[in-house]
C-alpha cells in the first residue's frame, strides 16, 4: 500500500469522533462494551476455541497495532489479516456492513478515548510505519 493510501485515524476531528462513537454503539459495544471494556478473560479462550472480544480502553492492546492494521481487522477479519482463512472468530467482518469511512471514524473514536501518553505513542508508531 503506498503511503498516501495508509489509513491515518482521525482521534483529533470532533466530528469524526461523535460519527465513530454513534457507530460503535450500534456495531461493536455489544462485544467490546459500552465503555470499550470488552469481554471477561478477554485473553483465554472460551469453550469454544474462540478468543473473547478485547476491551479497546487502554488495558487492552488495540493501541499496539497502527490504523491500517485496525482497519485491515475490521474491514476483513482476523483470518484473512494473518493469512488464515480458517480462524475461527467471533468478530464480524465489516466489508460491505460498514463503508470505510464509518471503520476509520469507529477506530478514530476508539483512538480519542486513550490516555494522551498513549496516543501519542500511537502517533509515532504511524510514522515509524509509512505504509
Amino acid at each position: 500500500m503506498a503511503a498516501e493510501d495508509r489509513i491515518i485515524l482521525k482521534d483529533t476531528d470532533l466530528r469524526i469522533v461523535a460519527a465513530g462513537e454513534a457507530v460503535y454503539a450500534s456495531n461493536c459495544a455489544s462485544c467490546h462494551g459500552a465503555n470499550l471494556e470488552g469481554q471477561s478473560n478477554w485473553r483465554s479462550p472460551g469453550s469454544d476455541g474462540r478468543l473473547p472480544a478485547p476491551p479497546h480502553d487502554n488495558t487492552g492492546h488495540t493501541w499496539h497495532h497502527d490504523g491500517d492494521t485496525l482497519f485491515r481487522l475490521t474491514k476483513y477479519g482476523t483470518g484473512a489479516l494473518i493469512g488464515d482463512p480458517e480462524y475461527a472468530s467471533d468478530m464480524p467482518i465489516y466489508d460491505g456492513v460498514l463503508t470505510d469511512d464509518e471503520i476509520i471514524a469507529v477506530l478514530s473514536y476508539i483512538k480519542s478515548t486513550w490516555p494522551q501518553e498513549i496516543r501519542e505513542r500511537h502517533d509515532e508508531m504511524e510514522q515509524d510505519h509509512p505504509g
